[in-house]
């Protein structure tokens, strides 16, 4: 009997045990088995990717490719956040060829307007024909550009003050201009209309043919004494194309003026000063009063240099050719103000590729106008990659020159202003 109950209680014990075993197993299971029971957790890369979407990230400009209607499958995927490295250089194809100019090198587009000795244009040149130097140092020609595929666009000045507006000679400036107009402006073409007189005025923006030659025709001429501000006129004009004319169209200014300028800021207060010394030395004489009137005309003169310089930095730095048509005809050689004028035009045109004409009569105007026409739809032009480390804003020179055709005239610009 005793054996019988220690036996039970023994197995009650075991019992016992067993089941303090299993309960403590199912406590220690439960708290992994409420885990698993909860929504996973999101993967590193993922929770990045979520962030992202919260903020915009900056990414370099392109070009705008092709436009395309989204699609489900097309919705971006965020890319993950890294720290910043540099731009990666786009594919080819979509690279703006005028972002690549501008970003990886300073190409040099020259205008040059070859000739004969009569005048006549020189057509059929090869790039191989030209010589082009800048700073002393070959360069060389990476393409021959085709003056009638690249756009045009021109503003002509037409000089209104009373020193150049007999009735019957402006008549026929204006009919010539319009003429030349039509001859030379392709439908890609445009022109400007500006007046020059006490400041400059502009009559009609950059226009098709029709528009700047109906302009044109209807300009007034100056029906009582106008002064001149020929300087002012001419740095207004470039800026106005620098402003309007995109940078790869040519650009180029003509104007018809004898360049006589008493108005303009530069030598506006001096030409007051010498007009009243000389007339109160004309009056009154004496030793003194001449020389006081002696030093007034040679500030004004020192002005006038100043002057032209720089109109014709304005103008280059523009990228424009100059042009100058004076009315005035041969007599003007007979006169030192007006011999120093043409020669500050003339000096503005061979800086830039131009040059100045005084015809003789109404025939050559005619004659001159063509000429011009001739010279701008067959001017080469000649692009280089300059590989001077020049600063921003150094003038550089340029000269131009055909070692296989030593005969010929050649007209470029003289240099430019470096822009990076």
């Amino acid at each position: 009997m005793r054996l019988a109950r220690s036996r039970a209680r023994r197995g009650i014990g075991a019992g016992l045990l067993a089941f303090a075993l299993l309960l403590t197993t199912a406590l220690a299971a439960a708290p992994q088995t409420r885990r698993a029971r909860r929504t996973p957790r999101r993967p590193a890369s993922a929770q990045t990717a979520h962030a992202q979407q919260q903020q915009p990230v900056r990414v370099p400009q392109l070009p705008p490719a092709p436009q395309t209607t989204p699609t489900a499958q097309q919705t971006p995927t965020p890319a993950p956040k890294s720290s910043p490295s540099p731009a990666q250089t786009p594919p080819a194809d979509v690279i703006d060829e005028d972002e690549v100019v501008r970003v990886t090198s300073n190409l040099v587009v020259v205008p040059a307007s070859v000739t004969t000795q009569q005048g006549e244009p020189v057509q059929g040149l090869q790039a191989g024909d030209f010589r082009l130097e800048e700073e002393g140092r070959a360069q060389e020609i990476a393409q021959l550009g085709d003056a009638e595929q690249v756009p045009l666009d021109i503003a002509i000045l037409f000089d209104v003050s009373s020193s150049v507006t007999a009735k019957n000679f402006f008549t026929f400036q204006q009919q010539s201009a319009a003429r030349f107009l039509k001859d030379v402006l392709k439908p890609i073409d445009r022109a400007a209309i500006i007046t020059v007189a006490d400041k400059p005025t502009l009559v009609q923006p950059l226009a098709a043919a029709d528009a700047a030659t109906a302009r044109v025709l209807t300009i007034p001429a100056a029906d009582k004494s106008v002064p001149t501000a020929f300087y002012d006129s001419i740095t207004y004009a470039a800026k106005y194309l620098a402003e309007n004319a995109p940078g790869r169209h040519r650009r180029v200014i003509l104007v018809l003026s004898d360049g006589d300028d008493n108005f303009s800021a530069a030598v506006r207060e001096q030409t007051v000063a010498e007009y009243d010394a000389q007339k109160k030395a004309e009056s009154e004489g004496g030793n003194r009063l001449q020389a006081v009137r002696a030093a007034a005309h040679r500030d004004l003169e020192s002005r006038h240099r100043r002057a032209v310089t720089v109109v014709q930095r304005d103008v280059q730095r523009a990228d424009i050719v100059f042009y100058a048509i004076n009315p005035g005809g041969p007599s003007i050689r007979l006169n030192e103000i007006a011999t120093r004028a043409q020669n500050g035009m003339q000096q503005v045109a061979e800086a830039t590729g131009g040059t100045a004409y005084v015809p003789d009569n109404a025939d050559a105007l005619t004659t001159v106008f063509r000429q011009i026409a001739n010279e701008l739809r067959a001017q080469y032009l000649l692009q280089y990659y300059s590989n001077s480390n020049a600063p921003n804003g150094k003038y550089l020179n340029i000269k131009v020159t055909s070692p296989t055709h030593p005969d010929v005239r050649i007209r470029a610009r003289q240099g430019y202003y470096v822009k990076k």
